[in-house]
């Protein structure tokens, strides 16, 4: 526990919540008093206001309408922007907004009729041919009651022979990527939470886990060396990239649906993270990750992250209680 629940517990509601029930142990009508506030306060309600008529947020799916794909914004380094439809809904299904609120607002159902990929002008709730987008989708569908039934199949055709994915498979890649596989994962995670699976996505889940798990959640196969600094670099929101927090959190989660222990190959991947805790029990914002957002939701980099410093908590909690 870290040594300030006081500092954790003041906080928008999208994360108190979460601190009043996975840490602090709180009621559940104390809990979900609180959650219930993202829709009126806060950072949800700022979101909530933010929303086209037509039911996007900035007038796109993936991208905002006015991104210059050719201009500074696009260049190297330039950054993603954070605020077109996907990446806002992402934001609000993760911070636990109670779903009646957007499907009072027929969200689906303006998405389906307003909403189109950027790539081939592809229809929103089918998806397009990038691993993380559609698991997303799969995510958001899922949560607002869409049809997503065919991008889940999608997944299990287009796992890669090692076990995992890559959003590059349409350039011809043949190797599965960590950031790739944690994001599908998720998507297929979240259908089975909701519908059981099937034989078929319960198998492609399991092998992408073992994707992960015989990598000890950061190494190279082939060498048992670190795939690469940023799996250490925890940042949030964690957006589509990968660190080993991420993919903690993901097991975590896993392990609770399936009733299972957590795997001992991860014991690595969890000493990683318990030594970037502070002294005080917290744990810093790594870096920001550029583009345009709506607003801050978290510390800026070199501070303590209350984000961050749940997310920790609660990976080292469940995995110190069933280990």
């Amino acid at each position: 526990m870290v040594s300030s629940v006081a500092w954790l517990l003041d906080s928008d509601p999208a994360l108190r919540w979460q601190v009043e029930r996975d840490l602090v142990g709180a009621p559940a009508e104390v809990w979900e008093a609180t959650r219930a506030r993202i829709a009126t306060e806060g950072f949800g309600a700022r979101l909530l206001a933010l929303q086209d008529p037509d039911g996007r947020w900035a007038g796109g799916a993936f991208f905002p309408a006015d991104f210059d794909f050719r201009g500074p914004e696009a260049a190297e380094g330039g950054g993603q922007p954070w605020t077109a439809t996907t990446w806002t809904l992402n934001s609000l299904r993760e911070w636990g907004m109670d779903p009646a609120v957007l499907r009072g607002r027929r969200t689906a159902e303006l998405l389906e009729r307003h909403c189109r990929w950027e790539y081939d002008d592809l229809p929103y709730w089918g998806g397009e041919v990038d691993c993380c987008i559609n698991a997303w989708t799969v995510q958001n569908g899922l949560w607002l009651g869409a049809d997503i039934t065919g991008i889940v199949d999608w997944f299990v055709a287009h796992r890669l022979p090692d076990g995992g994915w890559n959003c590059e498979w349409v350039e011809g890649s043949t190797r599965s990527s960590f950031h790739s596989t944690l994001n599908s994962l998720k998507g297929l995670l979240d259908h089975e939470a909701a519908t059981g699976g099937t034989d078929e996505t319960r198998a492609a889940r399991r092998g992408g886990e073992e994707y992960l798990l015989e990598r000890g959640l950061f190494r190279r196969l082939s060498t048992g060396e670190p795939v690469a600094p940023w799996v250490t670099r925890f940042a949030y929101p964690f957006r589509w990239f990968y660190s080993v927090l991420n993919a903690a959190d993901y097991f975590r989660r896993a392990s609770l649906l399936d009733g299972t222990p957590p795997d001992p190959r991860m014991a690595d991947a969890i000493e990683l993270i318990r030594d970037q805790r502070q002294p005080d029990g917290t744990w810093l914002q790594a870096r920001r990750h550029p583009g345009r957002v709506w607003f801050e939701v978290d510390a800026p980099a070199g501070e303590p992250s209350k984000w961050l410093t749940l997310h920790a908590t609660r990976v080292l909690d469940w995995w110190d209680a069933r280990t």
